[in-house]
């Protein structure tokens, strides 16, 4: 999928160290077994008819991605990624 604008001003917005230290985490291979799990998902999730190239959704692992395949659904991208950490963070 091409970059939006938006992705590209970011990009290029962030600092040198930053990108560095992100290119540094994504060499990992626990970053890279990550990614190919959450990638499986959502290529499962398309098979299935449950989301489309470029819908702007994410697939959320309902309990959590341990590394098996689990259930999962398709959610917006914000609401996934603003729920990041939530469920181990004490409530107020």
């Amino acid at each position: 999928m091409a970059m939006t604008t938006k992705q590209r001003n970011k990009k290029k917005n962030s600092s040198a160290a930053q990108r560095k230290a992100r290119a540094k985490y994504n060499r990992k291979p626990a970053a890279k077994k990550k990614r190919a799990e959450n990638n499986r998902a959502r290529r499962e999730a398309v098979k299935r008819g449950s989301a489309r190239k470029g819908d702007g959704k994410d697939v959320h692992h309902t309990k959590g991605n341990n590394g098996k395949p689990g259930p999962t659904r398709v959610i917006s991208r914000s609401k996934n990624r603003s729920m990041n950490g939530q469920s181990k963070k004490k409530k107020r």
